[in-house]
C-alpha cells in the first residue's frame, strides 16, 4: 500500500507530498516511509533515480522522517490545523524550523538542463547522494511554500479519518481528493437522513 500512495495526489508540491507520507485509514494512521525500500520508493515516485542508490540505510530514513514531522509541524500552525490524528511528533516550531534549515543545507546542488519528450526539464546534480540532494532540494521547496504566495493556499484535509495536506487549487476545492469529498458528503447525507 505504501509504494502506491507514493503515487496519491500526484499534483500536489513535493514537500506536501513528504508530508502526506503520513496517512490514514479505517485502521488507523500510518507511514509509509518506515523501511530504506519504502524511502527508494517514494523518491521514484517523486522523480528521483534512487534505485542505483544502495547507500540508502535507515539514518536517511530517519533523515526523511526528521524533514517531513518539521514540515507536518509547520504545516499545522501556517493552516492552524486542529485535527489530533495528524498532530506531529514535532510540537516545538523553532526545532522544526531549524530542522528544515538543516535539512537544505544538507547538499550543494546546482540546477541542470536535459532534453526529455522533445522538452526541456530542469533537474538538479551536485556532489552529494540522490537522497542528500533530493532532502536539501525538498527542503528548499518547502522554505519557498511556506513563505511564498502558496503559503495562503496550503490547507489541511478536514475530511473525517483524513491527515493530509493539500495546495487549494480551484477556489471549491475543501478536500484533497474526491475520495474525501465523498465521504464528507456521504457522511452529511447520513447525517440528515437519519432520522
Amino acid at each position: 500500500m505504501s509504494e502506491n500512495f507514493a503515487l496519491m495526489l500526484p499534483d500536489e508540491p513535493v514537500p506536501v507530498r513528504l508530508m502526506n507520507t503520513i496517512w490514514a485509514d479505517r485502521a488507523g494512521v500510518h507511514d509509509a516511509l518506515r523501511t530504506a525500500d519504502e524511502l527508494r520508493a517514494w523518491l521514484r515516485a517523486i522523480g528521483e533515480d534512487a534505485d542505483g542508490d544502495a547507500s540508502i540505510d535507515r539514518r536517511d530514513v530517519e533523515t526523511f522522517r526528521s524533514l517531513r514531522d518539521a514540515l507536518r509541524r509547520l504545516a499545522a500552525l501556517l493552516t492552524e490545523d486542529s485535527r489530533q490524528a495528524a498532530a506531529s511528533p514535532t510540537e516545538d516550531v523553532e526545532q522544526a524550523v531549524a530542522d528544515v534549515n538543516q535539512a537544505v543545507t544538507r547538499a550543494t546542488t546546482w540546477p541542470q538542463l536535459s532534453m526529455q519528450d522533445g522538452r526541456l526539464r530542469r533537474w538538479s546534480t551536485g556532489t552529494e547522494s540522490v537522497v542528500a540532494r533530493s532532502l536539501s532540494a525538498i527542503a528548499e521547496e518547502a522554505v519557498d511554500l511556506f513563505t511564498g504566495p502558496d503559503q495562503e493556499r496550503l490547507r489541511a484535509c478536514y475530511a473525517p479519518g483524513c491527515v493530509l495536506y493539500f495546495v487549494k487549487d480551484h477556489p471549491r476545492r475543501e478536500w484533497c481528493s474526491t475520495a474525501c469529498g465523498n465521504r464528507v458528503r456521504a457522511a452529511r447525507h447520513y447525517r440528515r437522513h437519519r432520522s
